[in-house]
């Protein structure tokens, strides 16, 4: 498909009737074009500079919800001060100061500390078997890398998902060109749970284009607006092709909420 389909430009007309409205995106391959090093990643400008428009709207709330941790998130995104962020699958949360809801942090106790420990030694060592696989470290877990691997991309990541398997406690997703394992059981739903009841939305509308974005399109509403960017299974109603087509989207968003 190219563009917005008819039926998603009609569903987006209606969110001009919506109250409180809650934008929440993911970041990498929906605001920005996947790279091979994460932290090159950029948002295309048409999308940044729609988010700005978006949350000084009123009776409009913007969210970002990523894998990524907050910290990260916010060096590619460059948020505004306005902008929700969910962090590392739903386990840091962060609103500002006049949503008056506390921020979460990835705490570990013991027992998650020594399984981060085994996650993170067993992801290096399979990143010593492959050319091209590295290793991202996160608070509560870590990412096997396997974008820059070519075809020695799927036994890395098999491999990977072997020797997870062995280790207590590690909660394990397959993404695009990544195996991620967390000692923490959170998820993208529960965060965008949490984000409806922050900013106490009658309506959502979610934007993702990953394995891991299904557990938010999992919990949207029937009046809630669920889009896939790309190809591959889903539970969202509407589908785009990329990045470009969310930039799209988000400036019919604002002309339908202005």
């Amino acid at each position: 498909m190219t563009g917005l389909s008819p039926e998603l430009r009609a569903r987006l007309g209606t969110l001009a009737r919506a109250g409180q409205l809650l934008v929440a995106l993911d970041f990498d391959g929906t605001l920005a074009p996947f790279t091979d090093v994460p932290d090159e990643a950029k948002a295309l400008p048409a999308s940044a500079k729609a988010i700005e428009v978006l949350a000084a709207l009123p009776t409009t709330d913007v969210a970002l919800i990523s894998g990524r941790e907050i910290a990260s998130l916010r060096r590619v995104a460059s948020p505004g001060e306005h902008t929700l962020l969910v962090g590392s699958h739903g386990a840091e949360r962060w609103a500002p100061p006049e949503y008056d809801a506390d921020a979460t942090q990835a705490e570990l106790g013991k027992p998650q500390r020594k399984s981060l420990a085994a996650t993170q030694a067993a992801l290096e060592a399979v990143a010593e078997r492959f050319d091209g696989v590295w290793v991202e470290h996160k608070p509560a877990g870590a990412v096997l890398h396997t974008r820059q691997a070519g075809a020695q991309g799927p036994l890395a990541a098999q491999a990977a998902l072997r020797v997870l398997a062995k280790v207590k406690g590690a909660h394990i997703r397959e993404g695009k060109d990544v195996v991620e394992a967390s000692v923490l059981g959170s998820d993208k739903g529960q965060g965008l749970i949490w984000l409806r009841e922050v900013s106490d939305a009658a309506v959502v509308l979610f934007a993702g284009d990953d394995r891991t974005d299904e557990d938010a399109f999992a919990v949207l509403r029937q009046q809630d607006v669920g889009v896939k960017v790309g190809p591959g299974p889903t539970a969202a109603e509407f589908r785009v092709d990329g990045p470009g087509d969310i930039a799209e989207l988000l400036r019919l968003l604002i002309d339908v909420r202005e």
